[in-house]
């Protein structure tokens, strides 16, 4: 059943939040502690915290015995002149950006669009980490999780955490955070894309990757007979099941194609599924808009 949100005064919200607030909240969620836990995180939206990132990251590791963070390094990608079609990518117009690009270490900081806890958590010193050059995970007693992802399967060790009725913790973002949901896609049988990223002796292709995650939170309303809410300082904290999250995602998506997409026009990955999908219905090829 829905969990309500915690309420808290004005007076608490403006409190700092201490490490044992962190950990009473994140108990009252009832995830079974040997449960693997995938948490995506923004400090800033807890608002003041004691300790900042590394009291939540200390907190998530006391309660959780199996934590995973996302520890992505976007800044490894580089695009070629040329590549396969209908890849969601301009080709030879990357040059800037690829003299900018840095190889993949395993000691890389995250970026910090994954935010300082995830970042916290990866250095820790009972942390591992995956050698994916982009969509790296880290985290604290999941080493078999992590040793499951290959190049060609960035989201394994989210399968294996689906297999051993893991959940996702979402502190004080949304949705569009929410990575287990590109695995759903992928089980639908929704496009993925081709990338590639930079070795210290190498360029090497990441296949099967995603792209937007703008449209994401239109899954809310048919999760939400599954989430478990509860409140850390100044945001919402949200716990799901990954199989009620990722078999939502797969039947949704199998139901209607176009389901969890973006509405921005400027989206290519978008723009191309939905092209693909009125080819694949109507026996038509719209114009090309990109892509």
């Amino acid at each position: 059943m829905t969990q309500p949100p915690i309420e808290r005064t004005q007076r608490d919200a403006d409190r700092p939040v201490g490490y044992r607030d962190v950990v009473r909240a994140l108990r009252s969620l009832r995830i079974p502690p040997n449960r693997p836990v995938i948490a995506h995180s923004s400090l800033r939206a807890l608002g003041p915290v004691q300790g900042g990132a590394e009291t939540v990251a200390g907190a998530l590791i006391e309660v959780f015995e199996q934590l995973v963070v996302p520890t992505f390094t976007y800044k490894t990608m580089v695009v070629p002149e040329n590549g396969p079609p209908d890849n969601a990518l301009f080709y030879g117009s990357h040059n800037d950006r690829n003299k900018m690009a840095e190889f993949f270490y395993p000691d890389m900081p995250a970026d910090k669009l994954m935010g300082a806890i995830a970042e916290a958590v990866r250095k820790h010193p009972d942390a591992a980490r995956s050698g994916h050059p982009v969509l790296s995970f880290a985290g604290v007693n999941v080493r078999p999780y992590l040793e499951s992802q290959l190049l060609a399967e960035p989201f394994a060790p989210l399968a294996v955490m689906y297999d051993k009725s893991g959940w996702v913790l979402l502190l004080g973002v949304d949705h569009t955070a929410n990575t287990s949901i590109h695995l759903g896609e992928r089980l639908a049988g929704r496009k993925m894309y081709t990338r590639w990223a930079l070795l210290s002796d190498m360029v090497v292709t990441c296949a099967n990757f995603p792209y937007c995650s703008d449209g994401f939170n239109a899954i809310e309303p048919l999760i939400d007979p599954f989430t478990r809410r509860t409140q850390i300082g100044q945001a919402e904290v949200q716990a799901i099941p990954l199989h009620e999250l990722i078999e939502t995602t797969r039947q949704l998506i199998q139901a209607d194609p176009t389901a969890l997409l973006c509405s921005r026009s400027d989206c290519l990955s978008c723009n191309l599924i939905r092209r693909q999908h009125v080819r694949t219905k109507h026996g038509v090829i719209p114009e090309d808009t990109g892509g």
